[in-house]
């Protein structure tokens, strides 16, 4: 029984081997031309028929401005949708009356507002999803 399975095997294996097999003239026959005599006579006497295969493919785009709208893609569009901003609070420090310079001038207390970051941040697109 084992000699045989070894004989089944080396016949279908023979057959898959034999049954793959072909030439390349017969693959691609081999009529004489170039590349570019192929090239060339490709476009010749066909020119017409090329124009009216691309006019059958070609359709017209009636869809009214209202409804284009919504997905027009613009640079501020893009970036106000997939990059958000994010917040960047301000921060308001009290600064207190002191004594400033070699002269000791006396400088009255004031407040001063800055941002809490001196970068602006911004999300990766889907990280932010809610407005601020």
């Amino acid at each position: 029984m084992h000699t045989l399975q070894k004989t089944v095997l080396l016949i279908s294996l023979a057959l898959v081997l034999t049954g793959c097999y072909t030439s390349k003239d017969k693959m691609f026959p081999n009529d004489g031309k170039t590349m570019m005599e192929v090239f060339n006579s490709s476009g010749t006497g066909t020119n017409q028929q090329l124009l009216d295969t691309r006019s059958t493919l070609r359709r017209s785009v009636d869809i009214p401005h209202e409804l284009q709208e919504p997905y027009t893609r613009t640079a501020i569009n893009e970036i106000n949708s997939q990059f958000q901003r994010l917040p960047n609070p301000d921060l308001v420090m009290y600064v207190y009356p002191h004594l400033a310079g070699a002269e000791q001038v006396p400088v009255p207390g004031y407040s001063t507002v800055f941002p809490l970051y001196s970068k602006v941040q911004y999300a990766m697109p889907g990280e932010r999803k809610e407005d601020y």
